[in-house]
């Protein structure tokens, strides 16, 4: 957007007659607190933030063991079932 020399008090001219005389000079102190507030919040979201993760919190990996084996059965008799 390219603003002309004789744009811009024309700008201002009109934003003084919509609002007034008065009323300027509240709303930029508004905006000037609002803004100091913004930046305040941003500055200690960054500062809550961690900014690595430290090492004792993360959690060592367990190797992984292969389930137990189960014994073996007996080898088959190939008479048979022995009956007295």
């Amino acid at each position: 957007m390219n603003l002309k020399g004789w744009e811009i008090p024309l700008i201002l001219l009109i934003v003084l007659l919509l609002f007034g005389g008065k009323k300027l000079p509240e709303m930029a102190r508004g905006l000037g607190r609002s803004l100091r507030i913004f930046k305040s919040e941003t500055q200690a979201m960054k500062d809550d933030a961690p900014s690595t993760t430290p090492v004792e919190a993360t959690p060592e990996p367990q190797a992984i063991q292969p389930p137990a084996a189960k014994p073996a059965a007996p080898p088959a008799d190939p008479a048979g079932p022995v009956n007295p």
